[in-house]
């Protein structure tokens, strides 16, 4: 009984502390006078130093002013598998860099803002690791930097697991059905090798798979001139890097992507209906890609 009562106001408590708490989709570093390729190859070196696992990096938009590099950690990428609806996704956290007035940004994926988007029924239940790795990544990330300010506008923590736009908007839990393949094999080796092969414009970022539970998450880069990154990205705000590349994520025999209504409002809450009418085309554009991916 006394456990019990002790659960009880250790559960309040958590959820206390949450309500009208704001939290932001990312996380500014500092700034850097080094070229951005030095400050790249930096940041991997300070990650793998520390116990973070590089999956990949590249060059948003291809400008060779834009960098993102894709990271994950043991205990995360093994604790997120446990949720069954597309918990992987938030296997990988990015850094982002871009190269402005002759400095270098630095910012990365505010883990607490993630989590609690894609993981909307289970973050409590891991929230123990989940705090270990924001503030061992904190931590790391001090000997580049000592600014730690949140930007990119603000969500209520409480609202991130039923985020979605507007009304009539979708929420995570309306993903995009790319195409079923007859086994998960199958589906790993077709989305591979066109990733390879660069289909569509394409980039590919990095791959996780988890072979045992027949998951996967590519991250893909959209380099097409009319329809991808350089398009859409310069009119909802490079600052925002951090959030690519997309993903797809494969679990089963089955491909699936975020809608694009939901992934990109999510990475850009504050974005104005104005501002969003004129990337009308972008979430039907990055399907499109997507898919022949998955051909």
């Amino acid at each position: 009984m006394k456990h019990f009562i002790l659960s009880a106001i250790a559960l309040l408590l958590v959820n206390f502390n949450t309500i009208g708490q704001e939290l932001s989709p990312y996380i500014k570093v500092g700034e850097s006078t080094k070229p951005i390729q030095e400050v790249t190859k930096e940041v991997i070196k300070t990650l793998k130093d520390n116990s973070f696992t590089v999956l990949g990096a590249y060059n948003p938009s291809n400008k060779s002013s834009l960098a993102v590099i894709a990271f994950t950690r043991t205990d995360l990428k093994n604790t997120v598998i446990k949720v069954k609806d597309r918990g992987a996704l938030s296997a990988v956290l990015k850094v982002g860099l871009i190269q402005k007035d002759g400095k270098v940004i630095i910012s990365y994926t505010n883990p607490d803002y993630l989590l609690r988007a894609y993981l909307p029924t289970n973050y409590n239940t891991f929230k123990s690791t989940f705090v270990k790795f924001s503030t061992d990544l904190k931590t790391t990330m001090s000997a580049l930097g000592n600014e730690f300010t949140a930007f990119g506008g603000v969500v209520e923590a409480d609202k991130l697991a039923k985020y979605h736009y507007k009304i009539m908007m979708p929420y995570f839990t309306d993903p995009v059905e790319l195409n079923e393949f007859s086994s998960f094999d199958e589906g790993l080796e077709i989305i591979s090798k066109n990733l390879e092969a660069k289909k569509g414009n394409t980039v590919k970022v990095y791959k996780l798979v988890y072979n045992s539970q027949e998951v996967a998450v590519f991250g893909v880069g959209l380099h097409d001139k009319e329809e991808g990154e350089p398009n859409f990205l310069p009119k909802i705000g490079e600052a925002h890097v951090a959030a690519l590349p997309y993903e797809i994520i494969l679990q089963g025999n089955k491909a699936t992507m975020l809608h694009g209504k939901y992934r990109i409002a999510l990475h850009w809450p504050e974005l104005t209906m104005g501002t969003f009418m004129k990337i009308m085309s972008t979430p039907g554009d990055i399907e499109d890609a997507l898919e022949v991916l998955c051909e």
